[in-house]
């Protein structure tokens, strides 16, 4: 019989995050389940069929990710960060040059023999994250120093930006802001931040007004800034999103009950939350953005009693990575920002995605693991002083 204690009692880290990553998991199955009907129906195979090989067993995946990332120590991160980024930039560059297009972007890497295709931006992102928070605190000794620690911090993070910009700049602009977080954290200067955000905002212009996908950000914000006087074709996916949420209502129409999932280009990613709110309603909407601050405000709790700088900055790093991305996939949907094409971590339909994602969670719990470690040989330590103390008998 399935013991769900005897489950918790295999896993370290945060009880909580572990108990978050089981109930996205499980409304990922339930909505991923109701939105591909329509794609399995064009691919003339049945929908249990089409989620079965191309999510579950990725959900499964990823889980099994998760544990294995959370048993190695986060220390090890440093070292891997370090291939990871050497790996990272040329992989970015072939991407650029060879890449499969996806919605007018060469997004898209694949896999020999295997045949997947993934996106080197999900792997970008937690390369730079773990190398930002390796160099940080490596550099802590001299972190105003501009020649020694300001530059080679600084040359990663435009490097990355720019090369993930090109083909894909909402998630360059998140790993950006993400990056500037970290350097907050990590002590560098308020001045030194001032200038990276004046050159971060220099390549912005270059890409948006220079950049191969010029046209298409152009038209993406036009659109969103004002909609009533673009072609329906330009607002076609805003505009049934908009519908999906007002036919939500408070209590929504039932699991399965969907009507725009068959209209929406992606119901089962990008605007997989679209899809949550009609079929759940404005209940189960704001259940799932609950989930997402608990994950949050857990993650800073881990950050905030890290004994390790490294620790701290790795789980800021990438707890901000993902809540950022699901608050932007989210604002998408309900029509708060301009579309932007990134999924909703652990909810989304996405193979690679979804794994590179689960290896996000499971360093975030590593470094929790080695939190709960400390405390717990801290307060065994203190129990034996007591005994200790104690047992020695009063003098006098």
């Amino acid at each position: 019989m399935f013991n769900i204690n005897a489950l918790l009692e295999r896993t370290k880290g945060d009880r909580w995050i572990w108990i978050i990553i089981i109930l996205l998991s499980m409304i990922s199955i339930m909505v991923v389940y109701s939105a591909t009907g329509a794609i399995a129906y064009k691919k003339g195979v049945s929908v249990e069929r089409y989620l079965l090989f191309k999510h579950v067993i990725f959900v499964l995946l990823g889980i099994g990710m998760i544990y294995i990332a959370h048993l190695l120590d986060y220390k090890y991160y440093a070292g891997i960060s370090k291939i990871l980024m050497i790996v990272t930039v040329p992989l970015l560059l072939y991407t650029l040059a060879f890449g499969q297009s996806l919605n007018d972007a060469s997004r898209w890497v694949k896999i020999p023999v295997i045949g997947l295709t993934f996106q080197t931006s999900d792997l970008a992102k937690l390369a730079l994250i773990t190398f930002l928070a390796r160099m940080l605190t490596r550099k802590q000794e001299n972190i105003k120093d501009v020649k020694s620690a300001f530059i080679p911090i600084m040359g990663s993070v435009c490097v990355v930006f720019v090369l993930i910009a090109l083909a894909n700049l909402s998630t360059a602009l998140m790993l950006f802001g993400v990056s500037i977080l970290l350097l907050i954290i990590g002590r560098i200067s308020i001045k030194q931040i001032a200038t990276v955000c004046a050159g971060g905002l220099v390549l912005l212009m270059f890409v948006v007004f220079l950049g191969p996908r010029r046209e298409t950000y152009k038209s993406r914000i036009n659109s969103y800034l004002h909609p009533e006087l673009q072609h329906s074709d330009k607002t076609y996916q805003s505009d049934h999103s908009k519908i999906a949420l007002a036919t939500g209502g408070l209590l929504g129409k039932g699991p399965g009950n969907s009507t725009e999932r068959n209209f929406l280009p992606h119901p089962y990613s990008d605007f997989i939350f679209a899809i949550i709110i009609e079929e759940y309603g404005t209940v189960g909407g704001l259940a799932v953005i609950m989930l997402y601050l608990v994950l949050l405000y857990r993650c800073v709790r881990i950050v905030n009693r890290s004994p390790k700088a490294f620790g701290a900055l790795l789980a800021a790093g990438l707890s901000f990575s993902l809540t950022i991305q699901a608050f932007a996939n989210m604002a998408v949907a309900v029509g708060l920002g301009p579309v932007t094409g990134v999924p909703l971590p652990l909810v989304s339909m996405g193979g690679t995605s979804m794994i590179f994602t689960s290896i996000a969670f499971g360093i975030i719990l590593s470094v929790s693991r080695d939190v709960e470690e400390n405390v717990g040989k801290t307060k065994k330590e203190e129990i034996e002083n007591k005994v200790v103390v104690g047992s020695i008998p009063a003098m006098g």
